[in-house]
């Protein structure tokens, strides 16, 4: 008789996500465990109880998940998930905290397709500013979009916050390769005038790009918005649109809104999840894969 496929799903906050859960058991797995409350340093002690308990054929129908708040600690515990395992007894992990990796994955590749087929160019040398992008999704999409080529400020309400997070984003998930910058909401008026890309990760119902700052932008190419309560985050841009012109841009503008990010973000943590069933190798998985199968559905899609 076949094992079940189990699905052990750690977070540090009070409740693990329903929508991860549903990803999980539509993916194919048929059991999701929940663990929540999770101490980092409770990891190592989670993972050798989950891999010590079956055979090694059987390791293949296990897996764990990452979820909670916080980007770092995400990938803190993932490290520490690897480094728990003792192989030939190992198992998959995926981590996705508040599925901010799979959204700024799936934001970022829309993006990338709008630049390529609108305005016959790339990610490389882009100026992108990231509003509201002190938090998870922000940081996430800051990181991809920098190691695509693209040269990225996070802006936030406080300067020191912005910075702290920017350096936090380019020494522990850009390994230095990277330098994004920092900057200050009451200053975006002036960096709107070079950026050729907006990403609006902030919370829901605010609105961080007006209409007038729009308008005022010379060499925005693509504006996209991960809010689907309105007011949305940038002026012009609803859930729906995508690749979508912005009405009142001087710079013919298009714009992607959180329902087509949505669907991509979707797609590819439904691959992933897949992708832990499937391997035949314990493979460990976090934004930078998220951002190959964005990549890939949107190219099998144009």
């Amino acid at each position: 008789m076949e094992k079940p496929f189990i699905l052990h799903m750690l977070t540090t906050a009070k409740n693990l996500s329903p929508f991860d859960v549903n990803m999980a058991m539509d993916a194919g797995w048929v059991s999701a465990v929940p663990y929540i409350n999770v101490e980092p340093s409770e990891v190592q002690g989670l993972v050798q109880d989950a891999i010590f308990s079956r055979s090694q054929k059987n390791l293949k129908r296990t897996a764990i998940f990452i979820g909670g708040r916080d980007t770092k600690q995400a990938m803190d515990m993932l490290r520490a998930a690897k480094h728990a395992m003792v192989p030939p007894f190992e198992v998959s992990v995926f981590a996705d905290p508040s599925g901010a990796f799979t959204t700024a994955a799936g934001m970022v590749a829309a993006v990338e397709r709008e630049l390529m087929t609108k305005f016959n160019t790339t990610l490389e040398g882009k100026n992108i500013l990231a509003l509201g992008g002190t938090g998870p999704v922000g940081q996430a999409a800051a990181v991809i979009a920098a190691q695509a080529g693209a040269h990225v400020r996070i802006i936030g309400r406080q300067l020191e916050r912005a910075q702290h997070i920017a350096d936090m984003c380019s020494n522990e998930f850009g390994d230095g390769k990277i330098t994004i910058e920092a900057g200050a909401d009451a200053d975006k008026a002036e960096y709107i005038k070079t950026a050729d890309v907006v990403f609006a990760t902030g919370a829901a119902g605010i609105e961080l790009l007006s209409a007038e700052l729009v308008a005022s932008a010379p060499q925005l190419k693509v504006a996209a918005d991960v809010n689907a309560v309105p007011p949305s985050g940038i002026a012009g841009v609803d859930a729906f649109h995508d690749g979508t012109p912005i009405q009142g841009s001087n710079s013919g503008a298009v714009g992607i809104g959180a329902l087509a990010i949505g669907n991509i973000k979707y797609q590819a943590q439904n691959r992933l999840l897949k992708k832990m069933i499937s391997t035949d190798k314990p493979v460990y998985l976090h934004f930078e894969h998220a951002f190959e199968v964005a990549r890939t559905y949107i190219k099998s899609n144009i």
